[in-house]
């Protein structure tokens, strides 16, 4: 045990010299205001469970730019549109990397993927390719008719367990349709989850948006990370086992059905056909594959079923909302048949049920994180270089400034009545898939999916609640990470109400 106390003492004599000599360097230019720190961990502690909550309330006290030290690391905190603006556009380049972290480390093969890479040469291309491969527009309506698919099953399961007034689990059934589709899109098949893992899909991708979300001490003080003094990393390296055991057999199984000149390829044969090519600086090899099918697995399944399980949840709670959607879907589809992708286009009400889902319960809720890359000017403060950049979309969403036709606190779809804003990174009030460089490219597919799948589910059925609970009750507790989905699944029972 003595070589442990050694060691704990070097780091924080060493912490503690780093941390006055960033101080001495720093205390000479004007930061952004925040409180003060504690010894050695800085503000950590003042995040608690629901960082962006706190840090909502912080704001509220030190403003819209705030600075925070979080063990060694400089981090600064936007909470208003003003401010999203000048990090997310005018001074978009400096604040495009990414931070290096214990997980990208251990779960995104050291940052080989598209969310976590640092900005340069090599993200730009992946990027390009993701983009042109599967989130094109082409690439979007092309999976269209596995998309109907997909859902016709989920409705007829709903229509059984409907005539058997049966109450099913919608968050989990949610969950396996995008999971589902997911696979198809990337794999080009699905798959069962007892081939991925006993948990299924969405129980260890969840695990795997709260180990990336939660601040991780080794992150902030390096000195700590060899001790794991959370027990996160070493919960990592069991998610990448698994993440990885999967797609190595999807690797192999794809090399060993090669497909030939003309036949139609998924996202994995396209990735293979650039593996051991060297571009520029960097050479792609298998983890840089694997990382990227990963990227674009969690992207495109966990997020768009938070989405549409939070929104499902809203209009239950909210009848009313309910009522007018689907009159709305009545009117442009009616009762004798369910709905077609085709038609959810140019329905005001459902885009502005979608929009106050994705304002009141951003997926992810703190966005990935950005780090500067050179010292920067912002609104008259000093941002030094590598500091944190953490645009907190929760709070703006719930800015009393920003937000005044309605309480920003109470779920409203008609705020959005004759306005003009959208979620596509142009208005910094409305941010769910954040903008800039770094905004999210899958936000068309997203979006495609998530229109789908919720009018299908609203037009097809009536939703009732477990026969003690009113609507007000239903619980709407969320369980923070990078995403944060609901902490409860949603159970309720389905009641079939078209006439075909």
């Amino acid at each position: 045990m003595a070589w442990l106390w050694i060691t704990l003492a070097i780091a924080l004599i060493a912490h503690l010299l780093l941390g006055a000599l960033l101080w001495n360097t720093q205390s000479k230019k004007k930061l952004p205001p925040g409180p003060r720190g504690f010894p050695i961990l800085g503000n950590l502690l003042l995040l608690g469970q629901n960082p962006h909550h706190n840090l909502h309330k912080l704001a509220q006290k030190y403003g819209p730019l705030m600075y925070l030290r979080l063990g060694v690391v400089p981090a600064i905190v936007v909470s208003s549109p003003e401010m999203a603006e000048q990090f997310l556009k005018t001074h978009d380049l400096v604040f495009a990397s990414r931070p290096i972290n214990e997980a990208s480390k251990h779960i995104s093969y050291e940052q080989r993927n598209l969310a976590f890479a640092p900005y340069g040469p090599y993200w730009r291309n992946i990027r390009k390719m993701c983009t042109l491969e599967l989130l094109s527009n082409a690439k979007i309506n092309s999976f269209k008719s596995m998309r109907r698919e997909e859902v016709g099953l989920l409705v007829n399961s709903l229509k059984d367990a409907s005539l058997g007034h049966m109450a099913i689990d919608l968050s989990a059934m949610i969950s396996s349709l995008s999971a589902n589709m997911s696979c198809r899109m990337v794999f080009g098949k699905k798959y069962m989850y007892k081939e991925f893992d006993e948990r299924g899909f969405r129980a260890v991708i969840q695990e795997t948006t709260v180990l990336t979300g939660t601040p991780n001490i080794g992150d902030f003080v390096p000195y700590l990370a060899p001790f794991d003094l959370q027990g996160l990393t070493k919960r990592m390296k069991a998610v990448s086992r698994t993440f990885d055991g999967f797609f190595e057999k999807i690797i192999d199984e794809h090399m060993e059905s090669k497909k030939e000149e003309g036949e139609t390829k998924d996202f994995v044969d396209v990735m293979l056909g650039i593996m051991g090519l060297n571009e520029g600086e960097y050479h792609i090899d298998r983890p840089h594959v694997k990382a990227i099918i990963l990227d674009m697995l969690v992207g495109s399944m966990d997020t768009s079923a938070t989405a549409i399980e939070w929104a499902m949840a809203e209009l239950i709670k909210h009848p009313s909302a309910m009522k007018k959607l689907q009159q709305e879907l009545e009117k442009a589809v009616g009762l004798n048949r369910a709905v077609e992708e085709s038609d959810t286009y140019g329905l005001d009400y459902l885009d502005m049920v979608i929009k106050e889902t994705l304002r009141f319960h951003p997926v992810a809720p703190l966005l990935v994180p950005h780090e500067a890359t050179e010292d920067c000017t912002v609104s008259g403060f000093h941002i030094p270089n590598k500091s944190r950049i953490i645009v907190n979309v929760w709070s703006i969403g719930r800015d009393p400034k920003v937000w005044t036709t309605h309480d920003p606190e109470e779920f409203v779809p008609e705020r959005f009545l004759g306005s003009s804003m959208d979620v596509k990174g142009r208005d910094f009030q409305l941010l769910p898939f954040g903008a800039g460089r770094r905004g999210c490219p899958g936000l068309q597919l997203g979006l495609t999916v998530v229109r789908f799948m919720l009018a299908q589910l609203v037009h097809c059925f009536n939703w009732e609640l477990p026969v003690d609970m009113s609507p007000s009750e239903l619980d709407m507790t969320e369980e923070f990470g990078l995403t944060t989905p609901r902490a409860k699944h949603l159970v309720v029972t389905p009641r079939y109400r078209l006439s075909e």
